[in-house]
Parts: C-alpha cells; sequence; structure tokens
C-alpha cells in the first residue's frame, strides 16, 4: 500500500477492496472538505443568502465532486414551467435536479417538489438537495402500484460536523461523477434497500443466518445438537424477536 493510500485509509477508515480511482477520489474529496470548511463556516456564521450558498455549492460540485460547471452543470433548468437552480445533464439526460436553499435553512421534502415533477417528467432517479452544509441525495422508488415514485434517502451528510469526518467523505465520494459512472451510487441505494426493516427480517430467516444462530448456541450451550433445532430457532426470531408487521 503506497503513502497515499496510507493517509486516505487512515483518514476515510477501512474497506474492504480498494482501486486506483476510488483511492484518489476519495483523496480529493476529504481536500476538497478540508478546503472547504472555513468558507463554509463563515457562511453558517452570518447566515449568508442563497446565492452566497449557490457560489459556493457550485464550487463544491466543481472541485469535489468533479462536475463540469461547462459540462455536466447547467444553470435554472425548466420544464413544464417549473425552474431548480440547477441540474446535473449527463450524456445530453436529465441525472439530477439539485435544489439549492441557503445554508441556515433547514432541509425537508417540501424542499424538493419542483425537482420531483422535473425527475418525474423526464425520467431521471435521483435528485440533490443541500444548504452547502447538509447534502442529501433522494432515489425516486418506483411505486409497486403504479403511483407517483417516492423519494427515498440514500445520502445524508452534514460537512460541519466534525465528528462524522469519515461519514462525510464517504456519502460525499459516493455522490462523484467517477462514483455515478462507476454505479457505486446505485449500488449504495441497493444497500440501503438491503438493510431496510422488512429485508433484514427475511435475512435472518435465511438458511445461512439460522446456521450461523444455531453453531452460536451450541457453543454458548455446550449442546450437542437435537433434531428440529432449526424450526425452534425460526420460530422463535417469527414469535417474539422480529415484529409480525416485517414478515410477509
Amino acid at each position: 500500500m503506497d503513502a497515499e493510500e496510507t493517509q486516505v485509509m487512515a483518514r476515510t477508515g477501512q474497506f474492504t477492496t480498494t482501486v486506483t480511482w476510488e483511492t484518489s477520489v476519495r483523496g480529493r474529496v476529504a481536500s476538497a472538505i478540508d478546503r472547504f470548511s472555513g468558507p463554509l463556516a463563515d457562511l453558517a456564521e452570518r447566515d449568508a443568502n442563497d446565492g452566497d450558498t449557490r457560489m459556493l455549492v457550485a464550487d463544491f460540485f466543481s472541485v469535489g465532486l468533479n462536475f463540469s460547471k461547462f459540462q455536466d452543470l447547467t444553470t435554472e433548468y425548466r420544464t413544464s414551467g417549473d425552474s431548480i437552480d440547477y441540474a446535473i445533464v449527463l450524456e445530453g439526460e436529465l441525472f439530477a435536479p439539485i435544489e439549492v436553499r441557503r445554508i441556515g435553512q433547514d432541509l425537508d421534502l417540501r424542499n424538493i417538489q419542483m425537482a420531483r415533477r422535473l425527475a418525474v417528467d423526464e425520467g431521471a432517479d435521483w435528485i440533490f438537495l443541500t444548504n452547502g452544509r447538509v447534502w442529501r441525495v433522494y432515489h425516486l422508488r418506483p411505486d409497486p402500484g403504479g403511483g407517483a415514485p417516492q423519494p427515498v434517502t440514500v445520502v445524508d451528510v452534514d460537512l460541519l460536523d466534525e465528528e462524522s469526518y469519515e461519514r462525510n467523505v464517504d456519502g460525499l465520494f459516493h455522490l462523484t461523477r467517477e462514483s455515478v459512472e462507476h454505479g457505486r451510487l446505485d449500488a449504495l441505494r441497493r444497500w440501503r434497500e438491503a438493510v431496510e426493516p422488512a429485508q433484514l427480517a427475511g435475512a435472518l430467516l435465511s438458511d445461512e443466518v439460522v446456521a450461523a444462530v444455531r453453531g452460536q448456541l451450541r457453543a454458548a450451550s455446550e449442546h450437542p445438537g437435537h433434531p428440529g433445532e432449526d424450526d425452534e430457532i425460526r420460530r422463535v426470531l417469527t414469535e417474539e424477536v422480529i415484529p409480525r408487521g416485517l414478515l410477509g
């Protein structure tokens, strides 16, 4: 492991695998967070307006996330009469509307109403929302019943929370152009879905997990085993451990 990789791994935590592009991109994101921390704190201290916040956000998209101001970002994206602050356009198609609020404003789903309409109209799956300090990214999850797609949070970081530095680097890493191109943002979306309560409940009842639990319980109880152990474990899980509402 070279010196650069060692430094990045130390700053951003341990990962099961690293590749050259990921090491470089994580390092760039970490450097950008360090570089913008001062200006961001200044904006927060004086409760800067929307315009000043947008300038910082545009710079961070360019410097930290590697989206070109001239090729990938467009301002005041309009369709069907709605207008949003920015949009990421890749290969001529809308990838994600971007809504920017002043740094002192709290963020919630009301902030993405126009962006949501634009994304649905143009077939985009992602929405970015930020006030410079908080960066939140939503995936528009299709409704099984055929209704409107629902926004689900995939990334949510606060750059002024120093105790969450590693988490912030990892969250923003997934928003970079490189991560989008390599499918890492979508992979993170799939992971978020996999760890939702209903999915985890199903995993807990799988043969592999039940076998692992059986092994742990045998070791703890010094019991050699008996017929029906797996059924007994599943019964306790379904009747006493896992909430009934999570089981199909």
